[in-house]
C-alpha cells in the first residue's frame, strides 16, 4: 500500500518515482496534443540555432592569434592580448563614445519625433490624407543607404551642392567643404538618420495611438480637457508600455551602429574619422585594412557583451519602477 505524504511532512521519496513517471507523461502527452504547434516552431528554432546560435563559436576568435596556415582551430591562442591592444590604443574609447552618443541622440529623436508625428497624424481626419502623409514618411526607410548618400552629397556637395549652390548664397555665406569639416556631422548624421527611419517609428506608435478607445477622450471633452490635455493624461499614458518596450530593444542595440549609415554616408572622409568612426567601421576597417581578424573579432565581442549588459541593466530598472511594462 502506498504512503500518502501527510500535509506540513514534506513530500516522501516514495512518492518521487511517481511524480517524475507522471511529469513524463504529462509532457508526452503535451507533445502529442500540441505536436502542429510545435512543427510550426521547428524552423524558427533551426534557423535561431544556425544564424544566431552556432556563429558564436566564433568568439574563440578574439582570443586566438589567428594565421590562416594553421585555421582558427589550429592557432595558437593570445589570451586577453588583442583586448589589451584594443584598449590601449586612443580609438577604443573614440569609438566607444561615438556609438553611445550618436546612438543615445537617435532612441531620444526616435521616441519624441516619432510620438509627436504619430500623434499629429492621428488628428487628420481626412483618410485619404492620413493615408498620404503616412505613405511619404515611410518612403524614405525602404531606400538604400547609397542612394541615401548620394542624396545627402546632392544636397552638401561642396561645388554644386543644394546648400552651398542656393542656401548659403542666398543668405550670403560662404560655400563650406563639409566632408572635411568634422564639426558638421554630429547634427548632419542624426538629421539623416532621423529622416530615414522615423516613419516606421511614427507608424508603430499611430497604431498603439489608433487602438485606444474612443470613449476615453469623449468623456475627456465632456469635463472640458483640452486637446494637449487629452494629449497628456490619455494619449501618452496609454503609449507608455510600448514606448519602454521600443527603448529597451533600442537599448540592446545601443552599442550596435548603423553601418551604412556611418560608412557610405561621410563617403569615407578620413577627415571626419573623429566624428563617424563607430565600432561597427572599426571592426569592418580593422579587418579589412590590416587584416587583424583577432582584433576585429575582439572589438566585436566586447560590443556584444556591452550591449547585453546594458539591456539587463535597463530592464531591471524598468523592472523596480513599474514591473508590467518590463521587457522580460
Amino acid at each position: 500500500m502506498k504512503t500518502q505524504p501527510q500535509a506540513g511532512k514534506g513530500v516522501r521519496v516514495a512518492d518521487i518515482p511517481d511524480r517524475s513517471v507522471r511529469k513524463r507523461k504529462s509532457v508526452l502527452y503535451n507533445l502529442g496534443k500540441f505536436k502542429v504547434l510545435y512543427l510550426m516552431f521547428l524552423p524558427g528554432i533551426l534557423f535561431l540555432l544556425v544564424n544566431n546560435y552556432m556563429p558564436m563559436f566564433g568568439v574563440l576568435i578574439a582570443f586566438k592569434n589567428v594565421n590562416y596556415a594553421d585555421g582558427i582551430w589550429g592557432s595558437p591562442w593570445s589570451g586577453w592580448d588583442n583586448f589589451k591592444y584594443l584598449f590601449s590604443t586612443s580609438d577604443a574609447w573614440e569609438i566607444t563614445r561615438n556609438t553611445l552618443a550618436y546612438n543615445t541622440v537617435f532612441i531620444a529623436l526616435n521616441l519624441f519625433v516619432g510620438v509627436g508625428l504619430a500623434i499629429l497624424l492621428n488628428e487628420v481626419k481626412n483618410k485619404a490624407m492620413s493615408k498620404l502623409y503616412q505613405s511619404l514618411m515611410l518612403l524614405p526607410y525602404f531606400l538604400s543607404m547609397i542612394v541615401v548618400s548620394y542624396l545627402v552629397l546632392a544636397f552638401l556637395g561642396k561645388d554644386s551642392g543644394f546648400m552651398n549652390s542656393t542656401i548659403l548664397q542666398l543668405f550670403g555665406g560662404q560655400p563650406i567643404d563639409w566632408y572635411s569639416e568634422p564639426k558638421y556631422w554630429p547634427y548632419v548624421l542624426p538629421i539623416v538618420n532621423t529622416w530615414k527611419n522615423i516613419g516606421y517609428y511614427a507608424v508603430i506608435y499611430l497604431a498603439a495611438v489608433v487602438g485606444i478607445d474612443e470613449e476615453y477622450y469623449e468623456a475627456a471633452v465632456l469635463d472640458g480637457a483640452s486637446k494637449w490635455h487629452q494629449i497628456r493624461f490619455i494619449t501618452v499614458p496609454f503609449l507608455v508600455p510600448l514606448i519602454v518596450i521600443m527603448t529597451l530593444l533600442q537599448i540592446g542595440r545601443i552599442f550596435y551602429a548603423d553601418f551604412s549609415l556611418f560608412y557610405q554616408v561621410p563617403l569615407e572622409s578620413g577627415a571626419l574619422f573623429p566624428v563617424t568612426n563607430v565600432l561597427d567601421t572599426y571592426v569592418y576597417r580593422t579587418f579589412l585594412i590590416g587584416g587583424d581578424i583577432g582584433m576585429s573579432s575582439a572589438a566585436g565581442l566586447y560590443q556584444a557583451v556591452v550591449g547585453f549588459v546594458l539591456v539587463l541593466v535597463s530592464n531591471t530598472i524598468v523592472r523596480r519602477m513599474d514591473k508590467d511594462n518590463a521587457l522580460f
